[in-house]
This record gives structure tokens, C-alpha cells and sequence, in this order.
């Protein structure tokens, strides 16, 4: 946790306990509409109001050593809120570029935040994705095992819905879901 993002956050109205829903975070794009990656500073909105806040890297975020339960099913509901921040995250990223990522790199992008929760990749989406992980583990106390935990189910989920290599089930599902 980060306890000057979580002053900072707390001050300008945002509910950092994560109990009743997420924070969105914005995507950024370009003049000609094309998502710009996010780097080190995050714009979150408060109503219209942009509130920039730094954040640490992933690494430099985990605390502890608590083990995950499993997520072999589902996520136990005390992870609800980390799995929705990151896919809410991926599908408001799809809306803005006007179409669903293949369920080959959603499930690509979840590993390599995996395997490495500091890296960069050429889809923008990867550092959406991050961003929103750095801004929960600003908030929430998470073990490495337990954000590894985390995305590793994350990309099984999107394997899960991958029925070709033009598949789009997992954010068409995700959509429908998070818009009913």
C-alpha cells in the first residue's frame, strides 16, 4: 500500500476502501483518437475533475507474504474488487478503441503482467492493465503470491474463452456482464 496515494486519493473524494466499487481509470488517446500508454502518473477523474496521482511500480508495492486462497473456481469475495478494477480496466480500453482484444492477447498480456509486473509491451492495454493493479496494491495490501495468483487466473480465464485466434468471447463477455 501506498499511503500517500491513499491521503491523496482519500482527500479528493475517491472511496479508497475498494468496498462498494472500483476506480476507473481513463484512457488517454492521442489527437487522433489512438490510446497513448500510461507511464509513471495516473489521471483519475472526480467527476470532471482530472486528480493526477505518481505511482510506484508493481514491485515496490507488494507487502507481505500472504498465500492466496484458490481461485481454482472463482475469486473468494475479498479479491472481487482486484479482479474487477483490472478487468473493468481492459473493458473500458476496448470501448474507447472500439473493439474487443482477441481472448490470444488478453491472455498474453495477463502472463506477461504476470511474469513481469514492472515490464512494458507494445499494446497500450498492457499499461492500462498494470496501471490498474498499481493503483489497487496503492490501496490494498497484496502479497506477491497474491497478484501473482491474481493474473495467473486472469489469463486462464481469458484462455478459457478462446475458441480460435479471432476470438473476442472473453471482453464481449466481460461487457456484458459489467453493463447488465
Amino acid at each position: 500500500m501506498d499511503d500517500a496515494v491513499k491521503a491523496l486519493l482519500a482527500k479528493e473524494g475517491f472511496d479508497t476502501s475498494l468496498s462498494e466499487r472500483t476506480i476507473p481509470i481513463p484512457v488517454a488517446t492521442d489527437s487522433g483518437q489512438r490510446p497513448l500508454p500510461l507511464g509513471r502518473s495516473l489521471i483519475l477523474l472526480q467527476g470532471e475533475r482530472p486528480v493526477t496521482v505518481e505511482l510506484k511500480d508493481l514491485s515496490a508495492l507488494f507487502i507481505g507474504t500472504r498465500q492466496p486462497p484458490s481461485f481454482a473456481k472463482e475469486p473468494s469475495p475479498e479479491y472481487l474488487f482486484f479482479f474487477a478494477m483490472i478487468e473493468l480496466t481492459a473493458v473500458h480500453y476496448c470501448e474507447c478503441i472500439g473493439k474487443a482484444e482477441r481472448d490470444e492477447e488478453i491472455a498474453r498480456l495477463y502472463n506477461h503482467l504476470r511474469r513481469r509486473p514492472d515490464g512494458t509491451d507494445d499494446n497500450p492495454l498492457f499499461s492500462y492493465l498494470q496501471g490498474a493493479a498499481r493503483l489497487y496494491l496503492s490501496l490494498k495490501d497484496v502479497s506477491r503470491a497474491e497478484f501473482e495468483a491474481v493474473a495467473n487466473r486472469l489469463h486462464r480465464s481469458a484462455r478459457h474463452f478462446q475458441t480460435d485466434a479471432a476470438s473476442c468471447n472473453y471482453i464481449e463477455q466481460l461487457t456484458a456482464t459489467f453493463n447488465s
